[in-house]
């Protein structure tokens, strides 16, 4: 009998790997939606009775009332290395077991990372903007030489070492901050405490997991550190920076901009069509929206909607790990579990 699987946040990109590839073993129903206490309403008696797995994005909120809906529920995994959409306790009380995908995207994201170092320094969005304006001012998009800037990463892990690696092959001076120091690293990385990176760096960028301890690692005190014409840029996780004293960084000339690809309530920034029903519903995060909005508009920030990670290569790479991860769980294994 095949297993019945449920999975939502389900994108175009992601279609091809299914047609190439056939899972006999799953009864697999695909949804656009992510999963939250209001889209769990939508599903059948059938499905909820019956579904033995659900497979999620960082979009869905897997919360207690969420999980209880579910009659024999026993894997949620979901298609990110990051977990805490997913209710740990209720999953855990259940006997539910959580996988994620440790690692992908590290190249995808690297590369992304270095694109947006390289607009911002050469001013490349404002430069196109002004080709498409009519009403030309003679502004300048004088630039400086990547190769004689030192970056600071912060997190050597997968994307951050890979981010090293380019940083060097660029000629740039890279500095490096992680509890664990990487030995292969070494010839292309130079180890110095948090505050000499922030002090140094011409361009700082962030690779480290959202632990809950270090939200808003990168808020005013650092801004006032960093040199007044360095960047900071994010593609790791929206929480680690605080979005309102970047705003107040970048608007007192404190720091010459930013490059953000995720921000704090990504929610409410980024999904258009989940904006209006949840409107007034945190006051926090609809602050933090105002502000991301505020940010973009400037000619010195670039924003994107947490696409780093995504190319072909890398979404198949993820849901190829997501199946093997699942069909461990189902034969007992343990490999792929978080919880």
């Amino acid at each position: 009998m095949a297993i019945k699987m449920l999975m939502f946040d389900f994108r175009d990109s992601e279609k091809k790997f299914f047609e190439d590839n056939k899972f006999e073993n799953f009864d697999i129903t695909f949804f656009k939606e992510s999963l939250n206490e209001d889209t769990v309403k939508n599903l059948t008696d059938e499905q909820l009775e019956h579904t033995a797995v659900i497979s999620v994005f960082i979009d869905s909120e897997v919360t207690q009332a969420v999980i209880d809906k579910f009659k024999n529920l026993r894997t949620v995994s979901t298609r990110s290395t990051g977990i805490d959409h997913i209710n740990h306790r209720a999953c855990v009380d259940k006997n539910i077991d959580v996988i994620n995908v440790g690692t992908y995207g590290a190249r995808s994201v690297a590369q992304y990372t270095v694109g947006l170092m390289i607009a911002l320094i050469r001013k490349i969005i404002p430069a196109s903007r002004y080709v498409l304006n009519k009403d030309r001012a003679c502004d300048s998009y004088l630039g400086r030489d990547i190769s004689k800037l030192a970056i600071g990463v912060v997190g050597t892990g997968s994307i951050g070492a890979s981010v090293c690696k380019l940083a060097h092959a660029m000629g740039m001076r890279v500095l490096a901050y992680d509890l664990v120091h990487r030995q292969e690293l070494l010839e292309q990385a130079e180890y110095v405490d948090f505050d000499t990176l922030i002090k140094e760096s011409d361009v700082i960028t962030l690779h480290v997991p959202y632990t809950g301890e270090n939200r808003n690692m990168i808020s005013t005190e650092q801004f006032k550190m960093m040199k007044n014409d360095a960047y900071i840029i994010n593609t790791s996780r929206g929480e680690i920076l605080d979005t309102i004293a970047l705003y107040e960084a970048v608007m007192s000339n404190e720091i010459a901009g930013a490059g953000l690809d995720v921000v704090s309530c990504e929610t409410y920034s980024f999904k258009c069509n989940q904006f209006a029903s949840r409107l007034g519903e945190d006051m926090t995060c609809m602050k933090e929206a105002e502000t991301v909005l505020k940010l973009a508009e400037l000619p010195n920030v670039i924003v994107t909607p947490h696409i780093a990670y995504e190319t072909q290569d890398a979404i198949d790479y993820l849901l190829e790990m997501t199946f093997k991860g699942i069909q461990d769980c189902i034969q007992g294994g343990s490999t792929f579990k978080i919880l």
